[in-house]
């Protein structure tokens, strides 16, 4: 299978259920923004983060890929793909990931601006493209995606932004207050 295809040439992609939409369309832009979302994920993965940080971070990139089909697929039944998306038990990990890492922490007196650590300032990165994702896919409207997906992406950016502060406290930088 050739990696080119020309069928989007025209600016035209396909969705899941078949149907041909202008790129330029909500929904692929959504799916869009979760897809940006895991490339930045992979880029704090490249740079050498802590093992324990690294495999929680694959787990999402799995989850993201996931989510992203299930925005690529508009459709309840007649997809030639399984409906996947993320779940409320994905929803409750990325909790338990921020409890767990928040143990690591000082608590919070002020705001704090995005940086440190080089491996934190992409993380804050990532955060940032989250909650545009996150916006994106809210944009479609409650009747257009699953309600887990849009929570699953608001946990997301709460993780990513404790997880940025705990690669800053592991690397012994001081986080700077706004």
């Amino acid at each position: 299978m050739k990696i080119y295809t020309r069928t989007g040439d025209a600016g035209e992609t396909g969705l899941l259920d078949g149907q041909r939409v202008s790129k330029a369309e909500p929904r692929v832009d959504a799916y869009g923004e979760v897809d940006e979302l895991n490339a930045c994920l992979g880029a704090v993965l490249s740079a050498g983060i802590d093992r324990d940080l690294a495999e929680l971070l694959v787990g999402v990139q799995r989850c993201l890929f996931s989510l992203g089909a299930s925005l690529a697929d508009p459709s309840t039944r007649g997809s030639r793909h399984a409906k996947v998306t993320a779940t409320e038990a994905d929803v409750l990990g990325l909790e338990g990931w921020i409890d767990r890492l928040e143990t690591e922490l000082p608590p919070l007196q002020r705001f704090i601006l995005p940086g440190g650590h080089p491996i934190a300032s992409t993380v804050h990165l990532a955060r940032a493209v989250c909650r545009r994702a996150e916006r994106r896919v809210a944009g479609l409207g409650a009747g257009a995606v699953d309600a887990t997906v849009i929570a699953y992406l608001n946990r997301l950016s709460d993780l990513l932004f404790v997880l940025a502060r705990v690669v800053n406290m592991r690397a012994g930088v001081a986080e700077q207050e706004w």
